[in-house]
């Protein structure tokens, strides 16, 4: 499979082709393996990367006990509360929501 990544380096916009190979099991059109894929990384682009820079999942030195299982619970509520008010940066929604009581009672819905 080949994939192509546009990205900026310093002030200049650069394309980079890669080829993938991939071993599989099942027989599959090329299109439908190719949907496959791109839906795992919708899957790791939407989450797992927004926990990881945006909230910083990965430098979090919460490691004891079920704590980590709690705060991974507690990221995901987060986005899924910022998504369902139809942010889409989950980072501003990160700010708006970190500074404001009033924001956070409109969010929950609190009087």
């Amino acid at each position: 499979m080949e994939s192509v990544r546009q990205f900026k380096k310093g002030r200049q916009l650069r394309l980079e082709t890669e080829t993938r190979y991939y071993v599989a099991s099942f027989n599959e059109s090329a299109e439908s393996f190719a949907q496959r894929i791109r839906g795992y990384w919708g899957v790791e682009n939407k989450v797992h990367y927004v926990r990881d820079f945006t909230q910083g999942e990965d430098a979090s030195r919460i490691r004891m006990h079920q704590l980590p299982q709690i705060f991974a619970v507690a990221r995901n509520f987060a986005l899924n509360i910022y998504r369902s008010n139809h942010f889409s940066n989950m980072a501003q929604a990160e700010r708006r929501c970190k500074f404001g009581l009033d924001t956070l009672k409109r969010i929950f819905r609190m009087k």
